[in-house]
């Protein structure tokens, strides 16, 4: 197996290195047109979310490709200085991380709901901009599968895990409530949406914008944008005249609120940094060790999907062939059925789908059963007895 990865996450580096390296979407094209014109690479998907980024990799067998050295030339960022900062994971030890990523295992918010959601748009984008392989489209779309697997089946979270919950649980903690107070939202993204919803359900009075319009008369702001620049800066903001206490609420990576804001009087600012959730009740240790059973059963799916992946275009054509010969021998029957034509079509194509199908199952079962080299001995021979009868 040839994938690998490099990550920084919010574990290993805080919010200002971790902003080196955010990407927004077009920086994002920029980079995957680089690392596919790199040598040896196959195919990559770049994850970026507010508490991590990471390059994936596939590459031919024999290459060994760093994705951290290739990272850092594409952002011009100095590898010697940045290093230490990422951690780097390769054939089964990358597989595992990623399952338990889109399991919302990793996260700082432990089963949050979004990073399902952010792994399949990830691959979605990678996808578009023509950089995955075979290989990282299912490895990503079976890590997807296995998140919504633990959502549903270990309940890791509840209705209430995100960052802006737990923003406003952790200041509800310190005896601040948003019910009946003017908050000001700045983003329309997806974060800056969820935001906006999450204040509402709880009783504030919600103003959407992408400037900071009215902000002395705010309670609570909240700055949940992709921008690559400050939304609140310490010039503006300490020029204004404010009389009562605003907290500031940033949920941007990079940061969208100048950390010196921090300095003024009537500002208390949190960052993504700020919020974090704690394992502490038997019930969650419980269903965590149900979701890492989930997560091995889905994992062996990739594995023996990869270690049968050169035999795939030969099984595709015995199944291709089955459903012909099916075909080919119902024939006769089908002259004499009274049925219009386009029925009949659909029939046939029906029967030729559930031949191709039977097929496929029994050579997956046999696949699971032999070792490869009287799976081999099995291939040829069906191949030599199909092609005489075809």
């Amino acid at each position: 197996m040839a994938v690998c990865m490099t990550g920084i996450d919010h574990k290993r580096a805080d919010l200002d290195v971790r902003s080196v390296f955010s990407f927004t979407r077009r920086k994002i094209e920029e980079a995957y047109a680089y690392i596919m014109n790199q040598p040896d690479v196959q195919g990559c998907v770049l994850v970026s979310t507010c508490n991590r980024m990471e390059l994936w990799i596939s590459a031919e067998e024999e290459k060994q490709i760093s994705p951290t050295a290739l990272l850092c030339a594409f952002q011009k960022a100095d590898l010697k200085a940045y290093q230490s900062y990422f951690i780097e994971r390769r054939q089964q030890e990358a597989v595992e991380h990623l399952f338990r990523l889109a399991s919302g295992l990793e996260s700082r918010i432990i089963g949050e709901d979004q990073i399902i959601t952010q792994v399949g748009e990830s691959l979605a984008m990678a996808r578009s901009c023509y950089a995955t392989d075979h290989t990282l489209e299912v490895l990503f779309r079976l890590a997807v599968t296995a998140g919504k697997r633990v959502k549903t089946e270990a309940v890791l979270s509840s209705a209430d895990h995100s960052v802006i919950h737990t923003a406003l649980r952790t200041l509800s903690e310190k005896g601040l409530s948003v019910k009946d107070k003017k908050c000001m939202v700045i983003g329309n993204g997806m974060m800056g949406k969820l935001s906006a919803q999450i204040l509402m359900e709880q009783g504030a009075d919600v103003t959407v914008t992408v400037r900071q319009y009215h902000l002395p008369e705010c309670d609570f702001v909240v700055s949940a944008t992709s921008s690559p620049n400050y939304t609140l800066k310490w010039p503006e903001l300490s020029a204004l005249s404010v009389n009562h206490q605003i907290y500031l609420i940033d949920l941007a990576v990079p940061r969208d609120i100048e950390q010196k804001v921090s300095e003024l009087a009537w500002a208390v600012l949190y960052d993504v940094d700020s919020f974090h959730i704690d394992i502490c009740s038997e019930q969650l240790r419980e269903n965590l060790r149900k979701a890492e059973g989930i997560l091995k059963e889905e994992e062996q799916k990739f594995y023996a999907w990869y270690e049968g992946k050169d035999f795939i275009p030969r099984i595709q054509c015995l199944k291709d062939i089955a459903g012909s010969d099916v075909i080919a021998r119902l024939t006769p029957v089908m002259r004499n059925i009274t049925m219009e034509e386009t029925q009949k079509h659909e029939l046939q194509q029906e029967i030729a789908g559930a031949a191709s199908r039977t097929m496929n199952r029994l050579l997956f079962g046999l696949r699971a059963k032999l070792s490869d080299e009287m799976f081999q001995e099995c291939l040829t021979a069906m191949e030599e007895v199909l092609h005489k009868s075809s």
